[in-house]
């Protein structure tokens, strides 16, 4: 089964490759796949988003190894997270939260088995010298409970479902920002269903509301249009995502990561 890495330590150092190494060393056929290895520096909650978004495509049995470590040498652990057939490896810090609660059923493992690490195991490095290796045990059928002990406290992040507020309201926020300048919030199909938004729901987000829902970017467009108009679109991670076609809606609208996205609408 693939192993898959995604990482924020760009592809203009060793770090990459020598993850792939290590690896290798211990399993020579691996299959290696890169998510990305753009994630900004250090930003684990953009690293979270990432693994959410692209681990359903890869097949069961997939190893996922995951490193934006900023605590890498101090007390956080290394972990082992077994949901939905698959497996993540990586740090204790918050990024596998949204695999958590995406996958209620899920196991977790402190790493402690040093036997499967790599015999001098760097403090600034253990991509290459803690996750890679564990992660090649793992492709080789080694069982995560060999690995470690399982625990029930590990770091989460924010929760992604929005805020229920007394007046019927929800209170959603903006999760990702993509190179197209599109907007993900953390709104999905069950938090603001078909039926809310032929009723009229709309979205008020840094003092702009967002009346109109397309299917696709292009539709309903005019060429002749100016400004271009921002719009609201199920995107491809199942989120609600805040558009402009052609365009940079962030740019456009000003809006950040993390920004609140109130949704109006009769449930």
């Amino acid at each position: 089964m693939p192993i898959t890495l995604l990482t924020d330590f760009g592809t203009a150092d060793f770090f990459v490759g020598a993850m792939k190494g290590a690896i290798l060393s211990v399993d020579a056929g691996a299959q290696i796949v890169d998510i990305t290895h753009e994630i900004p520096s250090q930003d684990v909650e953009a690293g979270a988003f990432a693994l959410l978004a692209a681990y359903e495509a890869f097949p069961q049995g997939t190893i996922h190894v995951a490193v934006i470590d900023p605590g890498v040498g101090s007390s956080r652990r290394p972990l082992v997270v077994k949901a939905s057939g698959h497996l993540f490896v990586g740090p204790d810090n918050g990024l596998f939260s949204y695999i958590l609660e995406r996958e209620p059923a899920h196991e977790i493992f402190h790493l402690t088995n040093e036997r499967y690490f790599r015999p001098r195991v760097s403090s600034t490095f253990h991509g290459r010298d803690v996750f890679a290796p564990v992660a090649a045990a793992l492709s080789k059928g080694v069982e995560p409970t060999r690995l470690g002990e399982r625990i029930t406290d590990c770091v989460r992040l924010e929760p992604l479902a929005p805020r229920r507020e007394a007046d019927g309201t929800r209170t959603a926020r903006v999760i990702h920002l993509d190179r197209f300048g599109n907007c993900i919030t953390n709104i999905t199909r069950a938090d603001l269903p078909h039926e809310t938004i032929e009723r009229g729901a709309h979205l008020t987000v840094g003092g702009h509301e967002i009346k109109e829902f397309r299917r696709f970017f292009a539709e309903g467009d005019d060429p002749q249009q100016s400004p271009p108009r921002p719009f609201a679109i199920w995107g491809s991670a199942g989120f609600l995502e805040i558009a402009v076609n052609r365009d940079s809606a962030a740019r456009l609208l000003n809006i950040r990561r993390g920004q609140a996205v109130l949704v109006n609408g009769e449930w």
